[in-house]
Order: C-alpha cells, then sequence, then structure tokens
C-alpha cells in the first residue's frame, strides 16, 4: 500500500464522492448537502459476471490483502510447517468433499486459523467454484454475503439487495473459509442459507452458542498439540535444541496450557529473550576480560559453548505464572519501536494500522520491522488487511501501557487520507477498523470535535469501498459526538446519512425517522438546500405509498381471466375409484337434480318475459347460450338470473362449439365432454364419460371475462364409450327447455344421467324436430 506523499498538515481535508448501485437504487455519496437515492435507470443497473478460478480472488484468511501486501503489513515469510494436525486436515477434508458445513471450536489460541489456512490449502479441487477465503473479524452477516459475492463475480460499486445475493450466489459451488466470523444463532443460518451449494468452513469465537438442531453446521473441536509437538514448535521458534532444564520447563506449560499452540509461540520469544540476556552477560565478561585483563587465570571451562550454558543456568527461566501470562514481560523486552507500536495498537482498542501510516502516527520509520517483531513474540496477528493483537493481550497490557498521546492527530491523519485520490477503495476497507478504533480513542479522550470530522469524512469513504457495517458504526459514533458538540447543522448531516443507510438497507420505516429529524433540524438551522434534499428523499419513500424498487422486481401479476382448460377439469372430488362406485353416483344424481331445477326455472322466466324469437338479442358480444346451455335473451329484461346463467359467455354467437348461431338444437346427452364455455369464473372440472359437474355461482363483484376466448378441446378419456341418450341431458350445455319437466333424474348403467319424464326434443317451442 503507497502512503500519500506530502505533508498532511499542508493540505485540506476532502470528502470523497461517487456512485454506486445498492439493489435497484442509484446511491450518490459525498455530495454536499447529504447523499441521494433515486431509483437506477435500467441501462445503468451492473450485470455482475462470474470470476473464474484461473482470475485472481480474494487473498487468503489472515494473510496480506491484495490491497496492502505484506511489505505494508510487516509480516515475514511463514516457513513454519503446521505440526500434528494431519488427522484434523484429513477429516475436514472428507467432510468438505461431502458438501458438509464445518464450524471449528477450540479455545483462543488453539490455531484455528492457522488450520483453516492449511485445509484451504488442500481443498483447491474438492469444488467447481475452488476456496474462496475470507476474513469475518468486525464483519456482520451483510457484510461477508458481499465479500462473497465480490470474491465470485466481477460488479465494482454494486451491493445486491437480500433478492439479487441469493440469485447470484444459488449458482456458486466453492469452499467458502471464513476466519472469525462473530454472526450467531439465526444469522448466522441465514448466511449459509445465502449460498445453498456452498460448503463453508468457519472459525468462531471460542464462547459463541451452541449450534440449533437443525443448523447446516457441525462442530470440530481444535485441540492442542501433543507434547512432542510443542516441544518441537518451542525449538524450532527459539532457534536452537532446548536443554534439559528447558525441556523440563516445556513440559510443564504443555500440562498447563494443554497445548495451545499460541503459548508456545510466545514461550519461544521468552526464550529468545533470555538468549539475548545471555550473549549480554558473555559480551560483558569479553569486554571486562580485554579491558581490565585478567588478575588470575580463569576458572571456567575455556570451550565458549560450555560457558554459554553456565551463563544461561544463572538467569532463571519464567515462572509458570509469568508463563501462563507473558504479555506484560514480552512487552517489555521488545524494541522502542516494536514498543512505540505496542503502545498505539492498545491505545487504538487492538487494531494496528500498517506500515505507511507508522510515521506520521508515531515517528517510527521502520514500520515493517516492528510489526514483524510484534506477530514473532506472539503478540499481533495479520488479519484482515492490517494487524491486531492476539486474545487476551489488550487486556493484559491496558493497564500498564497507557495512551500517553500516542492518538493526537491520528483523526485528522485519517481524514486526510480517505479523502486522498492516490488511496484506493480497497485500501480503504482495510483499514477499517483501525479508522472506528481512532474514532472510539477520541470519543474516550473527550476529543468530540474531532470525531466529528474523522465520521463526516470517512462515512462516505466507507460507503464507497462497500464495508457498510463501518459505515453505520462511522454514522452513529459521529451522531453522538455532534450531539456532544451541540453542533446542529452536523447532527442535522448523520441523522440525513443514517436515513439514506437505512433505505440502502430496506428499512423504510427507520429510513422515515432518520429523515425527518434531519428536515427538522435543517429547517432549525436555516438549510434550505439540506432540507430540500431530505424532502426529497421522504417524497421518494412516501410517493402513492410504493416501496422503493428492488434489483430484481417480480413481474407483474396478468390479470385473471377465465381459462377453458381449468374450468373443463372434472372436480377432483367426482374422480370414480373402484372403492366409491356408490358415492359417486349418488354425488352425480344430487348435482344433476340440482342442475336441472336450476335451468329449468331460468328457462320459465326467461320464456314469460319475452317471447322466443326475442332470445336472439342484438348485443354482438352475447352469446345465445348461458353457462348450463339454455338460450336466453338480451340482458336488458333479465328479472331473474340462475347462478349458472348470471355472467355473459366469453365466446361470440359464432364461435359456440355446440350450437348453430340460426338453428339452436339441443345436443345429445353423450359421455363426451361439453364444449360450451362455462360462465363462472370459478374453474371447475368438466364432466368426463359417466360424470356430470355442478355449476359455479358467480360473485357479482368479480368482474367479467374478456369477450373472447378461445374455445379448448378437452381430450375424451381413453375406454370404453357410454350410450348416448336421445333427449334433454342434464349436462351444462344441453338443459330441457319446456319449464313443466319434472326434476327427478335417473343414473342409467353406463353412468348417464337421464331425467324422467323428460320432453322429446320436438316438444321445444325454440328447435326444430331433426
Amino acid at each position: 500500500m503507497g502512503q500519500p506523499s506530502g505533508e498532511f498538515r499542508q493540505e485540506a481535508v476532502r470528502t470523497r464522492g461517487g456512485e454506486l448501485v445498492s439493489g435497484g437504487l442509484l446511491v450518490t455519496v459525498g455530495t454536499p448537502d447529504g447523499s441521494e437515492v433515486r431509483p437506477c435507470p435500467e441501462e445503468w443497473r451492473p450485470q455482475p459476471r462470474r470470476i473464474g478460478r484461473s482470475e485472481p480472488a480474494r487473498g487468503p484468511a489472515g494473510g496480506p490483502g491484495r490491497a496492502v501486501g505484506p511489505l505494508a503489513l510487516g509480516a515475514g515469510p511463514a516457513d513454519l510447517p503446521l505440526l500434528d494436525r494431519e488427522a484434523d486436515v484429513a477429516q475436514l477434508l472428507g467432510l468438505l468433499a461431502e458438501g458438509r458445513s464445518i464450524r471449528l471450536v477450540g479455545q483462543a489460541g488453539s490455531g484455528r486459523s492457522a488450520l483453516l489456512s492449511a485445509v484451504a490449502e488442500a481443498a483447491g479441487d474438492l469444488a467447481p467454484g475452488g476456496v474462496v477465503q475470507l476474513c469475518g473479524h468486525h464483519r456482520t452477516a451483510a457484510d461477508l454475503l458481499q465479500d462473497l459475492f465480490a470474491a465470485t463475480h466481477h460488479a465494482p460499486g454494486f451491493r445486491p439487495d437480500p433478492g439479487q445475493l441469493a440469485g447470484h450466489l444459488a449458482r456458486v459451488g466453492a469452499v467458502v473459509v471464513i476466519d472469525e466470523v462473530e454472526p450467531t444463532g439465526a444469522e448466522l443460518e441465514q448466511l449459509l442459507a445465502a449460498a445453498p451449494d456452498c460448503a463453508f468452513l468457519i472459525s468462531a469465537a471460542p464462547d459463541g452458542p451452541l449450534l440449533p438442531a437443525d443448523s447446516r453446521l457441525q462442530d470440530h473441536l481444535v485441540a492442542g498439540l501433543s507434547r512432542a509437538a510443542c516441544l518441537a514448535l518451542t525449538a524450532r521458534l527459539a532457534g536452537r535444541p532446548l536443554d534439559a532444564a528447558e525441556k523440563a520447563w516445556a513440559v510443564d506449560l504443555w500440562f498447563e496450557s494443554e497445548g495451545l499452540p499460541l503459548r508456545f509461540v510466545q514461550a519461544a520469544a521468552l526464550l529468545r529473550q533470555r538468549d539475548v540476556a545471555v550473549d549480554a552477560l558473555v559480551a560483558a565478561e569479553e569486554d571486562r576480560l580485554d579491558v581490565f585483563g585478567a588478575v588470575r587465570a580463569p576458572v571456567h571451562d575455556p570451550d565458549p559453548a560450555v560457558r554459554e550454558g553456565e551463563l544461561r543456568r544463572s538467569v532463571p527461566l519464567p515462572s509458570v505464572a509469568e508463563t501462563a501470562s507473558p504479555a506484560v514481560r514480552l512487552a517489555e523486552g521488545l524494541s522502542e519501536p516494536a514498543q512505540a507500536v505496542l503502545r498505539l495498537a492498545v491505545a487504538l482498542g487492538g487494531e494496528c494500522p500498517t506500515a505507511p501510516h507508522l510515521p506520521a502516527l508515531i515517528d517510527v520509520g521502520q514500520g515493517e520491522s516492528a510489526l514483524h517483531e510484534l506477530a514473532d513474540a506472539g503478540l499481533a496477528v495479520s488479519i484482515g488487511g492490517h494487524h491486531r493483537l492476539t486474545a487476551g493481550a489488550l487486556e493484559l497490557l491496558a493497564p500498564h501501557w497507557p495512551a500517553r498521546g500516542c492518538t493526537d492527530g491520528a483523526a485528522q491523519h485519517f481524514a486526510w487520507w480517505v479523502g486522498h485520490s492516490s488511496v484506493s477503495l480497497e485500501q480503504i476497507a482495510a483499514e477499517a477498523e483501525v479508522v472506528i478504533g481512532v474514532l472510539l480513542a477520541d470519543r474516550t479522550a473527550g476529543r468530540h470535535a474531532s470525531v466529528v470530522r474523522l465520521a463526516r469524512a470517512a462515512a462516505p469513504a466507507l460507503a464507497l469501498a462497500l464495508r457498510w457495517g463501518a459505515w453505520e458504526r462511522a454514522l452513529r459514533l459521529g451522531l453522538d459526538a455532534a450531539r456532544e458538540t451541540g453542533s446542529r447543522a452536523d447532527e442535522a448531516w448523520f441523522h440525513h446519512e443514517l436515513g439514506v443507510f437505512a433505505v440502502c438497507v430496506q428499512e423504510p420505516g427507520r429510513a422515515t425517522a432518520e429523515l425527518e429529524a434531519a428536515l427538522a433540524l435543517r429547517a432549525a438551522v436555516g438549510e434550505p438546500r439540506g432540507a430540500a434534499a431530505a424532502r426529497r428523499m421522504l417524497d421518494l419513500l412516501r410517493a402513492e405509498g410504493r416501496q422503493l424498487p428492488s434489483g430484481e422486481q417480480a413481474a407483474p401479476t396478468p390479470p385473471r381471466r377465465p381459462v377453458i382448460r381449468a374450468i373443463a377439469q372434472v372436480p377432483w372430488r367426482f374422480k370414480t375409484t373402484p372403492g366409491t362406485v356408490g358415492r359417486t353416483r349418488r354425488t352425480v344424481v344430487a348435482a344433476s337434480a340440482a342442475v336441472l331445477a336450476i335451468g329449468v326455472l331460468g328457462t320459465a322466466v326467461a320464456l314469460t318475459v319475452a317471447g322466443p324469437e326475442e332470445h336472439r338479442g342484438a348485443d354482438p358480444h352475447s352469446s345465445p347460450y348461458d353457462g348450463t346451455g339454455v338460450p336466453v335473451g338480451p340482458p336488458s329484461p333479465r328479472p331473474s338470473l340462475s347462478p349458472a346463467a348470471g355472467a355473459a359467455s366469453p365466446e361470440s354467437p359464432g364461435e359456440s362449439p355446440t350450437a348453430d348461431e340460426t338453428e339452436p338444437e339441443p345436443s345429445a346427452s353423450t359421455s363426451g365432454p361439453s364444449h360450451s364455455p362455462s360462465a363462472s369464473r370459478k374453474p371447475s372440472r368438466s364432466p368426463a364419460a359417466g360424470e356430470t359437474a355442478t355449476a359455479e355461482p358467480s360473485t357479482p363483484d368479480q368482474p367479467a371475462p374478456p369477450p373472447v376466448v378461445p374455445p379448448v378441446q378437452t381430450p375424451v378419456q381413453p375406454g370404453p364409450q357410454p350410450s348416448v341418450t336421445r333427449g334433454p341431458a342434464p349436462s351444462p350445455t344441453s338443459a330441457p327447455t319446456t319449464p313443466s319437466t319434472s326434476p327427478s333424474a335417473s343414473t342409467g348403467p353406463s353412468g348417464t344421467v337421464t331425467p324422467s319424464g323428460s320432453p322429446s326434443p320436438t316438444a321445444s317451442p325454440t328447435t326444430s324436430s331433426s
């Protein structure tokens, strides 16, 4: 990472501005009156492209990121082998190959991050999407989903909404390795459900809650190393073999720490400090002999190695209590630059800036060496593009290493840095936790004006860098500081930005409250342009009661229209099974009798009001037959309507599939399905062979169907053809036309319903005998 050149105190603080797309919204960030949101035009919406396995993706979890590199981080080459973890690696690879998701649990310092890196390196060919390594340090579930999307898709400046993320990540099949995951419970399960084809390998905090019974994850315990592995690790890091006293000391530490690797990294650092003390004794003895000379012959062995061993035994080893909490003793043995960096990290809540910031903050020229020294001592670890203190180090060092003004000017430096044109958004994202640490340190020190200045400069940059968890934290810290300083204009700005953030994360209620507060404050302080910006946002939220557009809107539901195929289907309850033939026939008889009675009553009323010739109405959009097949007149003289004839037929008279327009005659009662469209909007099934259907009443508030619907022929079920009964059949397409018929009916042997006492077709006044 390059440090911008020039003296930062001589340049004005500039606010970074730009545009990004959030779902279906175009967000303009960094304007003088505050950020604004409007619907994004369709042609401006990004088209994400999947990143192939050959293209560079995210760096390893905990390792140097692409934005900063190892030199800025001060991380030296790690050539240490992974000891005593072969069985764990093989077991985890087997579970990942089966598509399982695993959560690594264990004590702080048990080596979960090292195990994650080893498994990720060996799991490259398990999934078609390869391995994606992410950092979960201070990331929300939404941030992790965005990082996963950015690692698998090329879409700069685009943050999909939850619906779009689900669509894009559903096609990703990869092994996702996340270190230091902070979301738990339902939030963690939603993170896993967003990528159903991915296998997750994560590490969580030691005090995390238990997994629910239906979780996709299964726990894998990361235990301590064996005694032999701990001794080998200590000797490797100490740079020499251990003598008998040091081996016994290391075995006592192994019993006390249960084999935690971090404790032996720190123990090796203590041994190196002891070696420095021994070397100082040897050098002092040699200088004394050279300057003053020996009064008498030396009594010790002339071999230098033997003499060094004797001097080493004179320097006591740390006690078990000191080894259990070695942070203070290790800090005392560091060089001055490393101690200055450690003091700065303690003041920033455990977050340590990268090397290019150290000369401007604490006047340390060799920041890379200082950071490397902290990592070798087991006091710091590289994660997420910067360093942070190891577990337990901050609590032990805070009482002994006060800030002493090491954060003075840090807010001004970072306010200038985030707005500099030579700083990339990836670099800002890597330093996001450091910026939040500076805000917290200044708030603790009571420098609220500095908090407001840095928050106003960093919030737009964090928004553009898509670190929205840090964006929200910066806005809330700035709002609290603005209230402390009494600056109502700054308070209104932070309320406005929080409202924009709530709009982007689809929380309209919270957005309305924040924007209304901003509008009231800006109107009180006399900012008409700012008030207009807040009013535009409120109008966007409240216009016609509509919701803000999402990235992928659902297609509008077409208006419902009657479908002949659906209406012609047979009701499920009328399907005949071998064991229910009698019950089905009784149901058919009852339904046929009801249909017959309704048709007879409607025909009688229609013939009474209008003559037979008037049944051929002049309305070109009405059918000469109603839903039951009975000829009806024009719609005006209808004093009484049956439920089956209450709506006009959707077909034109010339398209009636069952009757001729000029000379209608009742169709023969057959077992085939009727082709006359029903007037009811409620879909039902048409009677098949040997069955009949009931007419569904139409509700008055239903809209009229379209005038023309092409008829759909319902296929006749294969099987023996039933007999054809001449005369008026009880089907909806052929009802008796004489009002004096009896509604009783009988069922034929083939399942055809024949009304008893029905007149012959020649007796109808509206038909001609064939």
